[in-house]
This record gives structure tokens, C-alpha cells and sequence, in this order.
């Protein structure tokens, strides 16, 4: 990933981000939308609206670099709200191959990150997807309990993964999948490294594919890996590097990062854009509808305890927007999470969308409950964003670690 001249942290938003939101807004509102309720009740990857995002380049490596590299920071998470604001399930679609691209700019070498992230998405024509695989049955907070092994065959040059991975978005469908493995299952999750898995491998199959509560229109399944050979080019950041690294593990010296945390801090503020995207939708519809439904001769806002509701529902969001744009520019601008920022825009982000997403189906009443209206929906979405990528107990504690630098347990 190049670096960016420091930019100083602006509220408002330059031409150019304001250009793409308003593209990504226009998307969500005319493709999006009008599919959700269809692929939601499905549960199958929505290829058309894939294919019409690819088609505009929204759905392309390009789109996501040059918001990933935007100056301000504040390109991918302005765009994600409009998306997920559309639909957190299509959107997810859309958008998961970006955290197998982000774990390789993190986590590869220059050269791996040109190879290999063009192949992640394809062309309009010839659309491909990838997947991040970290979570496994007894390891998903806990990074450190990581049981798929990779073992290094110096004779061939040669690594040989054996495991199982869940919760992989994409998992099983998707053209390439980015693997982290135990290397030394001793150095717990400071013996881990990532390793990128080609299309058609040998060894690796789909396990169970998930029926999920929310997120429904994208795809969730197991990832088994068989004896997966890869050559050990697939070895992100190489093996040099990765020699290096252990070895100052070994000798009590500090590690220059865990393979899955690297991936997961540098997404922490865009899981928490999806949220504040999927938050900004309730509350917009459940707005519109207290200002439109009528009870005992007047508009239900008209009430005090509506009015409060949306008025708290209004205020949370602008105050996850607030954390969520800070912690995307210190991340641009090589700024560090001293105090976990980019916990803390995740952690507010996440538990704002369950918050309005919950009120916004109370202030509708019977009709906020049924799938006619879309609050339900975005209801049983808004739960995954304080589970997935970092739950938000584990937030918590990493933001109490920071903040007082104890070993908090």
C-alpha cells in the first residue's frame, strides 16, 4: 500500500468523496433496494446485482484502491454507508472480497499484492470472488487457539495446510481464499502467518454453508483444507520475512503482529461505516413513518416519546459517523490507535445499529414486525456487526487494555 501525504482531518467532505457517495447512493437506492426482500428470503449470492455493480466498476479492484487510498481516509467508509444503507446482506456481497484483498495489502509483499488482488475481482465478463478465512469451530474471538496447521516441505518448497475454517464470507465459493494457519502452534497466535490459496486447489472444499439469522443474501460457509499444497510463493510476506519474525518471537522480543490482527485492525472503522450505513436506513424509514402514520388525530412523532426515540436514534448516528471518520483518517494518515480508536468506532458503530434498528421496529409497532416493511429486516442484519470481526466484548477489551495498560483478562 503506498503512503499518503498527511492530510489534516476535515468534516467536509472534498469533491471527490462526495462524488463517489452520491454514485454508491444512487446504486443502493435503484439496484440495492429494490432486490433486498427478494435475495434476503433466498439466501442465495444476488449475481445480478453483482454483475450490474461490476458492469459501473463499482464491483471492481480499482473502485476499491482508490477509496482505500484516498487522502482524507474517508472514501471506503463514506461509500460502505451508502451501501449497506441499501442493504447490509447485497452489500456484504459486494463488499467481502475487500477483507481478502485488505489481509494480502497487510499482510503481502508488494508483488503478491499486484499478482494476486486483480484476480480477486475479475473483470465485468468474468466476475471472481475471494474469501478471508481465520474463524475456525473453537477459535473465533480467540485468534490464539488457531488449530489449522501449515507445514513447510523444504524439499519441494512447499507448504501442506490441514484444518478447518468457519465463517468465511465467501467461503467455498469464492476463487481465491486467504488462509491464516499456525506455523509453530507453540508461539501460540504469534506463530501464525496468512497464506493465499489459488482457484481450483486441490484439498480445499466447502463444508456447511450457514443459515443465518440477518446477512442473508450473502454467503457463509466452512472452508476444509485437505492437504492443501501451495508453492512457497503463497506464503504472504514471504518466508524470509516470516523466518525473521519467529525467531524474535523465540528469543522473548517483541513480534511486529499477529497475521489475523493486522487484517482485522485495519478494518475495524469500515465494519463500523456497514453499521452506521444499516443504522442510517432505520432510522430514515422510522422517521418518515412517525411523521406519516396517525394516532388519536396526529402524527405518532407528534408524541414526546417517539420523538425522543428518534431524536436519541439521530444523535447516536452522527456520533458513530464521528468515530468511524476519525479512526479512518488516523489509519490513512499512519496515525496510532493509542487509546484503540479504531475499537471504539467499531464497538459504538456496531451497538448504534442494534440500538436504532430495534426502536426503529417498536415505533412502526405490528408493522415494524412483519417482512413487509424493511425494519425487520435491517433488525436481524444490524445483530452481525457487534459479533463478526471482533465481537463487542472483545473490543471492550482491547479498548481497556489500551486505555490502562494492564493485561486485562
Amino acid at each position: 500500500m503506498s503512503e499518503a501525504p498527511e492530510s489534516g482531518f476535515n468534516l467536509e467532505l472534498n469533491e471527490d468523496v462526495r462524488d463517489v457517495r452520491d454514485w454508491a447512493h444512487g446504486f443502493a437506492a435503484d439496484v440495492i433496494r429494490p432486490a433486498a426482500a427478494e435475495w434476503d428470503e433466498r439466501e442465495e449470492t444476488p449475481w445480478p446485482v453483482i454483475q450490474e455493480a461490476a458492469k459501473i466498476g463499482l464491483y471492481s479492484l480499482d473502485f476499491f484502491a482508490n477509496q482505500w487510498l484516498e487522502p482524507s481516509g474517508l472514501g471506503i467508509p463514506v461509500a460502505f454507508e451508502e451501501l449497506y444503507w441499501g442493504d447490509p446482506g447485497i452489500a456484504l456481497a459486494l463488499t467481502g472480497t475487500g477483507l481478502a484483498a485488505v489481509s494480502v495489502a497487510a499482510n503481502g509483499t508488494q508483488e503478491q499484492m499486484l499478482e494476486w488482488t486483480p484476480q480477486m475481482f475479475g473483470s465485468a465478463g468474468d466476475i471472481k470472488l475471494a474469501a478471508f478465512c481465520s474463524s475456525e469451530p473453537n477459535a473465533g474471538s480467540d485468534v490464539s487457539a488457531i488449530r489449522t496447521r501449515a507445514v513447510y516441505d523444504e524439499a519441494k518448497d512447499e507448504w501442506v495446510l490441514n484444518g478447518v475454517k468457519t465463517w468465511a464470507t465467501n467461503g467455498g465459493i469464492a476463487d481465491i481464499h486467504v488462509v491464516v494457519a499456525s506455523v509453530d502452534p507453540e508461539l501460540g497466535s504469534r506463530g501464525q502467518a496468512t497464506f493465499l490459496v489459488p482457484p481450483n486447489t486441490p484439498g480445499l472444499s466447502q463444508g456447511q454453508k450457514f443459515a443465518k439469522h440477518g446477512i442473508r443474501a450473502s454467503h457463509t460457509a466452512e472452508v476444509v483444507l485437505d492437504d492443501v499444497r501451495l508453492p512457497g510463493s503463497c506464503l504472504l510476506g514471504g518466508k524470509e520475512k516470516l523466518d525473521e519474525r519467529l525467531a524474535r518471537v523465540r528469543e522473548g522480543k517483541r513480534s511486529s503482529g499477529q497475521a489475523a490482527m493486522k487484517t482485522f485492525e485495519a478494518s475495524r472503522p469500515t465494519v463500523g461505516a456497514m453499521a452506521l450505513g444499516c443504522a442510517r436506513a432505520a432510522y430514515e424509514y422510522a422517521r418518515d413513518y412517525a411523521t406519516q402514520r396517525e394516532q388519536f388525530g396526529k402524527p405518532i412523532g407528534d408524541n414526546q416519546g417517539v420523538a425522543f426515540t428518534l431524536a436519541d436514534m439521530a444523535t447516536r448516528i452522527d456520533a458513530a459517523r464521528l468515530l468511524v471518520w476519525r479512526a479512518s483518517w488516523m489509519a490513512r494518515n499512519d496515525k496510532d490507535f493509542t487509546n484503540a480508536e479504531g475499537s471504539m468506532s467499531k464497538l459504538y458503530a456496531s451497538e448504534t445499529a442494534t440500538f436504532v434498528t430495534q426502536n426503529a421496529v417498536r415505533i412502526l409497532g405490528g408493522n415494524g414486525y412483519t417482512r413487509e416493511y424493511p425494519v425487520e429486516r435491517w433488525h436481524r442484519d444490524a445483530t452481525i456487526f457487534t459479533i463478526f470481526e471482533g465481537a463487542s466484548e472483545i473490543q471492550k477489551l482491547i479498548i481497556g487494555r489500551q486505555i490502562t495498560g494492564l493485561p486485562i483478562r
